[in-house]
């Protein structure tokens, strides 16, 4: 029997968590506009809570005696969530899921920019040249000017600072803030919030296509919930880090199998640049860790 070593078993565990969270996007989107988004978002977060809800039970990771501090950071990051949710939702079913996947790919650019702005952390020339280079290639996916340019893209830009918000937010908690209660909170935010919304719309009865898609949605983002937590406790973060951009392989595969979607070219050069300088940040991060964590043992001897 081969055995696996923890750095090849949290690399895998990364990859199927990309490829349940982009398969239960894929779910959403074939849905399409058949249901008010409203209602999705509802039904879909009542079935995947109750999934994690049981998987955190499981953990004993429902932990309410949580400090002030950490009580306002975990409400705020639902808050977060709950932008991210809609605007990221609104832009997936108007937008290919390829360019909406591409652009999220954005996140350790954002949050290195995020972390020098807010808290201001210091970031050397490679890495802010990394972050323009990146932006760079996120204006090549969504080609302000042109045609190709919408509403929805704004809003898919809109939902990268929200979950750059999200997860800035998760940086100033308490290590002892359990992942899965943090996820729990943001859920029941979502579904509060979806619920709030569906009483505006008009309700469409479920027929057996998009109840079906919606169960099966459910249970791939439970499962992508389950599956990123367990990467935490295998291998090293610089080295699985990198592997969550196989969800953007899986966007471009499902997108043009399921939707017939397939991106402009310099749809997938900005898409490359940007996966090529999210991965450089990942590393450069890495390596002055590894750095400061020298430099503080050092110190001790």
């Amino acid at each position: 029997m081969v055995t696996l070593s923890d750095n090849t078993r949290g690399a895998l565990l990364m990859m199927g968590s990309m490829a349940a969270f982009v398969m239960g996007d894929t779910c959403v989107k074939a849905i399409g506009t058949a249901l008010p988004l409203g209602e999705v978002l509802l039904l879909r977060g009542l079935l995947a809570t109750g999934l994690v809800t049981l998987l955190a039970w499981r953990l004993t990771a429902l932990r309410f005696d949580l400090g002030r501090r950490d009580w306002l950071l975990v409400l705020a990051r639902a808050l977060a969530e709950i932008g991210s949710t809609w605007f990221y939702f609104v832009a997936l079913r108007n937008m290919p899921l390829a360019n909406v996947t591409a652009l999220l790919q954005m996140l350790p650019l954002t949050l290195t920019l995020g972390s020098a702005v807010v808290f201001r952390e210091p970031v050397g020339w490679r890495r802010w040249l990394a972050i323009g280079v990146g932006f760079c290639g996120m204006l090549l996916i969504v080609r302000p000017g042109t045609e190709g340019f919408t509403v929805y893209s704004v809003s898919a830009l809109i939902a990268v600072v929200f979950v750059t918000i999200r997860d800035l937010l998760i940086r100033r908690m308490s290590r002892h803030v359990p992942s899965l209660m943090v996820v729990w909170v943001a859920s029941v935010g979502v579904i509060l919030f979806a619920g709030a919304l569906s009483l505006s719309e008009t309700w469409v009865p479920l027929d057996g296509r998009s109840g079906g898609l919606l169960a099966l949605a459910a249970v791939l983002v439970s499962m992508g919930y389950s599956l990123s937590v367990m990467v935490m406790r295998h291998g090293e973060v610089s080295f699985t880090a990198p592997f969550r951009y196989t969800g953007l392989v899986w966007a471009l595969v499902l997108g043009l199998l399921v939707f017939g979607d397939w991106p402009h070219p310099l749809t997938l050069i900005g898409a490359a640049i940007i996966v090529a300088t999210g991965v450089f940040t990942l590393v450069r991060e890495a390596q002055l860790r590894r750095r400061a964590l020298r430099q503080a043992k050092m110190r001790l001897i």
